[in-house]
C-alpha cells in the first residue's frame, strides 16, 4: 500500500468525495456532523488496528491481542470495543458489514466507544444515526450505506497516512463545509491564512501555554502548533525565530493548547480536529463571555503566554450589567462597557485578563473595532476602550485584510496584536500594515497566496515599513486621530485621494444611528415624566 494514500491532495479528494456520496457537493455541508465523526472513527479504527497488529507480533495472533487490549485498554489509545467475527478483518468491518438498520447499528457502535473511552464522551456519541425529522429520516439508511462505503475505499492507518496529512485533510473537509455553510460557516472557521498569519507572528515556542476563548473548531490552536513545529524545522530561520534541525520538530515539547466553544456540535468538531491532527489539548463547553472555564486555584481567571481569536464580531446581546457584574477583573475601570451595539472590544478585554505578564495575544475584529467613534462629538464607549489600550501600550501592531476572506461576510476584517512586554524601541508605536489588496481572487472567497502569507508574516515580526503597505506610528499621531487605529486611515494603497473603504464607513453611520436612537428614546422618556409631549 502507497505511503499516505497518495498524498494530502489524493486524500483531500477522497474524503470530500466521501462527503458528497449522500446527496452531492452542494448539500454536504448540511450533513457535516455525520461525516465529521464518521471519517473520525475510520482513523480510530485503521490506527486500532495497527496497534493491535503490533500486539500481535509479540503474543503470535491478533485473537489474543484483542482479548489482552480488551483486559488493559492501556495498551492502546483508544479502546474500540468493535471485534469481527473473524478477528483477522479489520475493526472497521464491524460498520461496514451493517445492513440492516444501518443507521440504528452505527449509533450504537458509537456510543460503545464513546463508553469505553472518556476523551471521546460528548464528541462521538451526541449524534442519533437514526434521527427522524416528522417522521422522516434525516439520513435514510441507502445514504448512510453510500457514506460508509466511500469513506471505507482508503485506510487510514499509522503507516498509511501521518498525522498532519490527515489533520490537513480534516481541516480541508472543515473549510470546504465552511463554503457551503452560509452565515453560520464563521462561527466554527477561520480562513488559514489568516490564522497561519496569526501563528507565525506570534511565533509560539515548545512547551507554551496557547489558549482560544472562541475556539470553534480548534484551526487557530492547531496552526500555532504548525507553526512553532515549521519554525523548529526551518534549515535557516530569519532573525528572531527559533534555530532548529529539520525532522526534530516531533521531539520537541508540544504546546499545550486550551480552548473553550459555546456550541456544542462545534465543540465537538474541535475536539476531534485536535485529536486527528494528534495534539493534546483541552477544550471546555459553555459560554466564555459569561463563564469562562479556565481559571486558577484561587477561581481567578487562568492566564496564557499567548492568546488566540476569532470572536463573532458586533455581538450584541450582552449588556453593561454583564459587565458590571463581572467578578474576574476583566473589564478595568477606564475601559468597561464598549456599549451594546459591539461585544468586540469586550472580548478584547477578556484576551487581554487572560494574558500572563510577558503574554501576548491576536484576536481578528471587524474592520470597524479599530475606528468607530472615533472623530464623533461627543463621547464614545467603543473609542474609550480602545484609547484604553493605546494608552496603556498593549497594541503592538493592527493589520487591515482583503476583502472577501471570510465565509460569513464579504467585510475585510483587522487582526489586532497585544502585547504586554513591548520591547522598549517599540513602546509608545504602534505599527500598522494595510494588506487590504494583498490578495488572489478565488471562489468562492478570495485568498492570500503563500508567499504573501510569508511577507506580510516578516513585515509583522520585522516592523519593516514599505511604502502603501505598512508604517510605524506614534501614539502622539494616534491621538491626534482621535484614537483611529485603523491602518487604512493612515496608509493609503493606491494614488486616489480614498481614505476609508465604504464598508468602514457605513459600520460607523449604524453605530451613531444606534446612539441616536438611544438618545432620543432618553429624551423622551424625560420630556414625558415632565408631561411634555414629544
Amino acid at each position: 500500500m502507497a505511503s499516505n494514500n497518495g498524498g494530502v491532495k489524493s486524500l483531500e479528494s477522497w474524503i470530500w468525495d466521501a462527503a458528497c456520496s449522500i446527496r452531492g457537493a452542494k448539500d454536504a455541508p448540511k450533513y457535516k456532523d455525520y461525516i465529521l465523526p464518521l471519517i473520525f472513527t475510520k482513523r480510530l479504527c485503521d490506527v486500532f488496528d495497527d496497534e493491535l497488529n503490533r500486539i500481535a507480533k509479540e503474543v503470535g495472533s491478533r485473537k489474543k491481542a484483542f482479548q489482552l487490549a480488551k483486559a488493559d485498554h492501556k495498551l492502546v489509545r483508544f479502546y474500540l470495543p468493535l471485534v469481527p467475527d473473524d478477528p483477522e478483518q479489520p475493526v472497521w468491518s464491524v460498520i461496514r458489514k451493517l445492513s440492516d438498520r444501518i443507521g440504528e447499528g452505527v449509533t450504537t457502535h458509537m456510543r460503545a466507544i464513546a463508553r469505553e473511552n472518556p476523551l471521546l464522551q460528548g464528541i462521538i456519541d451526541r449524534v442519533d444515526f437514526n434521527a427522524t425529522t416528522h417522521g422522516q429520516r434525516d439520513l435514510d439508511d441507502d445514504r448512510l450505506s453510500n457514506l460508509i462505503e466511500a469513506i471505507s475505499t482508503k485506510r487510514l492507518g499509522l503507516d498509511d497516512v501521518e498525522a498532519d496529512i490527515i489533520g490537513k485533510s480534516y481541516e480541508y473537509l472543515i473549510r470546504k463545509f465552511a463554503e457551503g455553510g452560509g452565515q453560520s460557516a464563521g462561527e466554527f472557521y477561520t480562513p488559514p491564512e489568516v490564522g497561519t498569519i496569526m501563528s507565525r507572528v506570534l511565533q509560539p515556542e515548545p512547551g507554551m501555554e496557547i489558549y482560544d476563548p472562541t475556539c470553534g473548531s480548534g484551526g487557530l490552536l492547531v496552526k500555532c502548533e504548525i507553526a512553532m513545529e515549521e519554525a523548529a524545522s526551518s534549515p535557516s530561520p530569519p532573525p528572531g525565530e527559533r534555530a532548529g534541525v529539520k525532522g526534530q520538530s516531533k521531539q520537541l515539547a508540544p504546546l499545550k493548547l486550551y480552548g473553550q466553544e459555546f456550541t456544542p456540535e462545534t465543540w465537538a468538531m474541535a475536539n476531534m480536529n485536535m485529536i486527528i491532527h494528534d495534539m493534546e489539548g483541552q477544550i471546555e463547553i459553555g459560554d466564555t463571555f459569561k463563564s469562562p472555564k479556565f481559571r486558577n486555584r484561587q477561581g481567578k481567571l487562568r492566564t496564557f503566554d499567548c492568546v488566540v481569536a476569532n470572536p463573532m464580531w458586533n455581538q450584541d446581546w450582552f449588556t453593561e450589567a454583564d459587565y458590571d457584574n463581572d467578578e474576574l477583573d476583566r473589564f478595568p475601570a477606564g475601559a468597561g462597557f464598549p456599549g451594546k451595539s459591539s461585544a468586540d472590544w469586550g472580548w478584547v478585554q477578556h484576551i487581554h485578563a487572560s494574558m500572563n505578564a510577558t503574554g501576548r495575544a491576536t484576536v481578528v475584529l471587524d474592520t470597524g473595532a479599530a475606528s468607530r467613534g472615533s472623530g464623533n462629538a461627543g463621547t464614545n464607549k467603543e473609542r474609550t476602550v480602545r484609547q484604553w489600550f493605546v494608552d496603556h501600550d498593549l497594541i503592538e501592531s493592527v493589520l487591515y485584510l482583503p476583502e472577501n476572506l471570510f465565509y460569513n461576510t464579504t467585510a475585510p476584517g483587522i487582526v489586532l496584536f497585544l502585547n504586554k512586554a513591548k520591547p522598549t524601541e517599540r513602546k509608545g508605536k504602534v505599527f500598522l500594515v494595510n494588506a487590504s489588496q494583498v490578495f488572489a481572487k478565488g471562489d468562492p472567497k478570495n485568498f492570500i497566496p503563500d508567499a504573501d502569507i510569508q511577507r506580510i508574516a516578516d513585515t509583522l515580526i520585522g516592523w519593516k515599513e514599505a511604502e502603501k503597505l505598512s508604517r510605524i506610528v506614534d501614539h502622539a499621531e494616534l491621538k491626534k486621530n482621535d484614537y483611529n487605529i485603523s491602518p487604512s486611515r493612515y496608509i493609503h494603497t493606491s494614488d486616489a485621494e480614498t481614505y476609508r473603504p465604504i464598508a468602514e464607513i457605513v459600520e460607523e453611520l449604524k453605530v451613531i444611528e444606534a446612539e441616536a436612537r438611544e438618545t432620543d428614546k432618553a429624551l423622551r422618556g424625560i420630556l414625558k415624566q415632565l408631561g411634555v409631549s414629544a
